[in-house]
């Protein structure tokens, strides 16, 4: 049958628009913010995106599907979780019902951050549900990620389905890979020219670590806790008061961070000689903090002798770089074989099956590849999110990668997308670009 047609709000890189072009239906209104999206979406796809919905809702055309993926940062745990009173975006949903309300599509297909099911103790769920319902939608919510359909990437995220003549033709697309089917060696290119090289600081992090890899007995497990070196050699109370509640002055008797006596010491010198996760003005420290302060110092108890000759060389390190998450339980021990990312929790060493999460509030949590020395390229990035066919990406790494973290994954719509709509032939997946120019005055700054 002939193709359908779909409206593609909060556009971005137009991860919407490459699944439902893959599947036959057409693009007949586009919306983004973002003048330098909205350049990249033209050129890209043809369309100028109009700009902010608050504006451009009344000029969207008649259509059969509505696709949005509206806003994420009022839902997220990574903010401050205001939901519909976030003053900034909180009421973009209230737009998306506009149009449903106006146009009365036969589909939809929302993508959010998978927190905005259990977001207020479920109730933000609940709401969104009862609107939709109320204009006359049967709707479903599940969290699904691109490595479940071979993509190699972990990124849970809510899709949203609803169609107004009900679902019950509607089954959820199965997964089609586990997380040790998929291989991020999948998507990277040998030594790119475009890739961000690892700098020699971010080298010598990896290598004292891996030293001490090396130095550990081989027999025994590495930790499943972060390994926080600042523990190493550390004897201030912790367990019944904390530093703040004892009074800074009263420590003195005791070792701070990596080890380092407190006694003769001012209160500012032992501030600064604490770890800084240790200085929170607190009656008690929560127990998954007690936790982790008690497994790594009798962690430093049993292994010493390797430690003590080691923990000069990690002393002048930020200390993110003092802590190493080791996340490949069973794996070789070798720093240079798993996939890294530079946290502010830690180094973090993951299994190279998949990558971690793309997100969108920074470039220094961009995948390294270390058997390169070297960061994930935009074009690989854009891979784990399925755009890799993507004709134009923004211009720089920063905010290429903000951009990518904000996306949809196309793969993960095209499967959902399949399975909610009737069957039409699929397209090229490739997408080519257009000399379409954008009018100036549709996009809003």
């Amino acid at each position: 049958m002939a193709g359908l047609r779909f409206i593609d709000l909060f556009a971005g890189l137009g991860g919407f628009h490459q699944a439902l072009g893959r599947l036959g239906h057409t693009c007949v209104f586009a919306s983004e913010l973002n003048p330098v999206l909205a350049d990249l979406y033209e050129r890209n796809f043809g369309i100028c995106p109009h700009g902010d919905i608050r504006v451009a809702y009344s000029e969207v055309p008649p259509h059969d599907i509505l696709c949005a993926g509206f806003p994420c940062q009022p839902f997220s745990k990574a903010g401050d979780q205001l939901g519909f009173d976030c003053p900034q975006w909180g009421d973009l949903f209230d737009y998306v019902l506009k149009v449903l309300r106006t146009h009365e599509p036969a589909y939809l297909l929302i993508e959010n951050v998978p927190n905005i099911i259990c977001h207020d103790e479920g109730r933000t769920w609940e709401r969104i549900k009862r609107r939709l319902t109320s204009l006359k939608y049967k709707v479903d919510v599940k969290k699904l990620s691109p490595h479940m359909f071979g993509v190699p990437q972990v990124r849970e995220r809510a899709i949203i389905v609803g169609a107004r003549e009900g679902l019950a033709h509607f089954f959820w697309p199965k997964s089609t890979h586990g997380l040790e089917q998929v291989s991020i060696r999948a998507v990277l290119d040998t030594n790119p020219m475009d890739a961000r090289k690892l700098g020699p600081r971010f080298v010598e992090y990896l290598e004292t670590w891996q030293a001490l890899l090396d130095a550990l007995p081989q027999n025994e497990k590495l930790p499943s806790f972060p390994i926080w070196a600042m523990e190493f050699g550390a004897t201030y109370p912790y367990s019944d008061n904390t530093p703040h509640v004892l009074g800074f002055d009263n420590i003195a008797p005791y070792r701070g961070a990596l080890g380092r006596p407190l006694k003769g010491l001012t209160t500012d010198e032992i501030k600064a000689a604490m770890p800084a996760y240790a200085l929170d003005e607190v009656k008690n420290f929560p127990a998954w903090k007690q936790r982790f302060i008690r497994q790594n110092r009798e962690f430093y108890e049993r292994h010493k002798a390797v430690i003590d000759p080691w923990l000069p060389r990690i002393k002048d390190f930020a200390p993110s770089f003092q802590k190493l998450e080791w996340n490949w339980k069973g794996g070789p021990r070798d720093l240079w074989q798993a996939i890294i990312q530079f946290r502010a929790s830690g180094i973090r060493a993951k299994r190279p099956t998949a990558a971690p999460s793309l997100v969108a509030l920074t470039t220094s949590q961009v995948p390294v590849i270390p058997w390169e020395r070297r960061y994930m390229s935009m074009r690989e990035c854009a891979r784990l999110q399925s755009m890799g066919e993507l004709s134009n990406l923004p211009g720089n790494q920063a905010a290429a990668h903000k951009a990518l973290g904000n996306a949809v994954n196309v793969d993960v719509i095209t499967a959902v997308a399949k399975a909610l709509l009737p069957s039409t032939t699929m397209r090229d997946t490739a997408v080519k670009p257009s000399a379409c120019k954008c009018a100036g005055g549709n996009v809003a700054a």
